[in-house]
């Protein structure tokens, strides 16, 4: 007559959460390494340029999330459109300056808004 088997062999359970663990340990150090890769700009001498050599587009976003072009409201539907008319006109790109109070989100739609427009180069100040 044959023996009933009542116990259940974990060894081989054993080996592969060892495995398992093993894995991780040689994984886990490699993703922190992800990342954004930055090139940050060497420090220059700033050279003195007249208001008229620089050609830039300032657009300025306030507390309340309005934006505002040469002193007028400009609506938030109407940013491209604006942007596409006037980029023609300012060849060093956009400057935005939001106020501290203003929203994440207010900025990036207008950076949307500029780089679907053709502007390449945009720079962000507190206003």
């Amino acid at each position: 007559m044959r023996d009933t088997f009542n116990e259940i062999n974990i060894t081989p359970l054993t080996d592969i959460f060892l495995v398992l663990l093993i894995i991780m340990m040689v994984v886990a150090p490699l993703l922190d390494q992800q990342g954004l890769n930055l090139t940050v700009p060497d420090l220059v001498k700033q050279e003195h340029m007249s208001k008229n050599d620089v050609k830039v587009m300032t657009v300025y976003v306030s507390a309340d999330n309005k934006y505002y072009y040469k002193g007028e409201e400009v609506q938030a539907d109407k940013l491209g459109e604006l942007i596409s008319q006037e980029a023609k006109d300012y060849k060093d790109g956009l400057m935005i300056q939001a106020q501290s109070d203003s929203s994440h989100g207010a900025v990036v739609k207008l950076m949307d808004e500029a780089r679907n427009s053709g502007v390449t180069a945009i720079s962000l100040t507190e206003g």
